[in-house]
């Protein structure tokens, strides 16, 4: 009789912790992901005020991207081996005492370097949530629920830094967008060490694998530096550099599978779910990442919007996929199975896309660009959540982590690819149209509309790879 009158008590205060715990992971979250928009706006402000030049004002995004990119998979499995809580509350400091740095650098080392060592406290505090969501919620109705609210937060976080960076930019300096942080980061590390559970890790004697770990890591921080930094040299180059990152991507392979205790088991990667899952998110992010750059280049520079207009023009984005992924995302996942709302949700981003191929030089935001953009706002907000889980689905409760990690790898990954191609045709197909004596926006309206057909293709590929790979016996879980 104790037992059943104590029990009511005992779920009310698990799943308020569980609900807390689920709100500090999404606010630490919020945090990284706005970093990586909000700077975007404010880079002409930096390059004024520290008398950056053009190649020089790259790395104050590169400086952050390569040391995020290429450590998601290490501090991943060091969360597993470690304590996931350890790193995410470390993650948070690091990024918030570097954001500080930042937002007072008065000069371009500084900065940079500051950058550096933000990207480091990111990957630390973005690696591990998605293998603590798993473990929080692991029954499949509220797992859906949970990481849709956190897939939610974290699109939503993307599209709204470019308005906040334009917002804090004009109203006071680029120095905000960085000392936004502080505040926020304190009551975000404060509140995870009060909420979330303490766990132990395995131990670095399960899998502390450091010549592994230095493969792994210096393969992909070269991965994301061949990327960023493509248009900046030339091919010969590229491909070498490419070539080295194969080399230790291969020599980290082969390590794993002689050694006794591999800081990353083969076995994940057969995992079909799991593979497949992140080989569709590098090109359905790829596809979102360069709508939200051409996109923002195409409302600039043809339709003459400024800065603030800009970050006004992409509000319906984040709040269509806020309210969309809160409200409805779980219940059709429960309705009709993960796999079939991962398809309709690609579908509506390969229709956006070929939409937005057609903007016109003299067009109209109204109807050239909205439409386009809420259809991309509904795929997204319909495929993230299901892809989320059908990745991490795919790995066991020890491995968590590191395939939390290997997913937000491949976002790192699919992003700086469509960032790093997309501009690129649009750029080339641009000068060639004015080597031939186009005028310059027309010239540039077509650089872009090329740049869209092009995403367009590539989320006609995510939409065909995830038919034939992603495919679950599970049935839908109806109410």
């Amino acid at each position: 009789m104790t037992a059943l009158i104590e029990s009511p008590t005992r779920t009310a205060h698990r799943t308020y912790s569980r609900r807390a715990s689920l709100v500090v992971l999404c606010a630490g979250a919020l945090m990284t992901i706005l970093d990586g928009s909000i700077v975007t706006v404010a880079m002409p402000a930096i390059q004024s005020d520290l008398g950056f030049s053009p190649a020089g004002l790259a790395w104050v995004v590169n400086a952050y991207l390569i040391p995020f990119g290429g450590l998601l998979l290490l501090i991943g499995r060091l969360g597993d081996l470690l304590g996931r809580k350890r790193m995410f509350t470390a993650g948070l400091a690091v990024f918030t005492v570097a954001s500080v740095l930042c937002g007072t650098a008065n000069s371009q080392g500084l900065l940079i370097a500051a950058r550096a060592v933000q990207g480091v406290g990111g990957a630390m505090a973005s690696a591990v949530v998605l293998g603590m969501l798993v473990a929080l919620f692991p029954e499949p109705r509220e797992q859906a629920r949970a990481i849709a609210v956190f897939s939610a937060v974290g699109s939503v976080g993307a599209t709204l830094g470019t308005f906040l960076g334009g917002a804090l930019t004009e109203a006071l300096s680029w120095h905000w967008i960085f000392l936004i942080n502080l505040p926020i980061g304190i009551v975000a590390w404060l509140a995870a060490v009060r909420v979330l559970a303490p766990e132990r890790g395995a131990g670095l004697g399960s899998g502390a694998d450091y010549p592994g770990a230095a493969l792994v890591t210096a393969a992909l921080m070269l991965t994301v530096y061949v990327i960023v930094g493509s248009g900046d040299r030339g091919l010969a180059a590229t491909l070498l550099l490419a070539a080295l990152a194969l080399t230790l991507f291969a020599a980290f392979a082969v390590r794993q599978a002689r050694i006794a205790h591999p800081l990353l088991r083969p076995r994940l990667f057969r995992s079909r779910l799991l593979t497949g899952a992140n080989s569709v998110q590098i090109l359905m992010i790829a596809t979102m990442y360069g709508f939200q750059f051409i996109g923002v280049l195409y409302i600039q520079r043809v339709l003459g919007f400024g800065e603030l207009a800009t970050g006004f023009a992409f509000l319906p984005a984040p709040v269509a996929i806020g309210v969309l992924m809160m409200s409805l995302s779980a219940r059709a996942i429960g309705r009709f199975g993960a796999y079939r709302v991962l398809l309709a949700g690609l579908v509506l981003i390969t229709g956006g896309m070929a939409l937005l191929s057609r903007a016109p030089v003299h067009g109209s935001y109204v109807t050239d660009v909205l439409p386009a953009m809420l259809l991309l706002a509904a795929g997204f907000a319909a495929a993230m959540p299901p892809l989320t889980g059908l990745a991490m689905s795919g790995a066991r409760e020890e491995d968590a982590g590191l395939a939390s990690g290997l997913f937000n790898t491949t976002q790192v990954v699919g992003g700086s690819l469509g960032l790093a191609t997309l501009s690129t045709l649009a750029a080339s197909h641009t000068e060639g149209l004015l080597g031939r004596g186009a005028q310059l926006v027309p010239a540039t309206a077509e650089g872009y509309q090329l740049a869209f057909r092009v995403a367009a293709l590539v989320a006609a590929g995510s939409l065909v790879l995830a038919a034939a790979v992603l495919r679950t016996r599970t049935e839908p879980v109806r109410d």
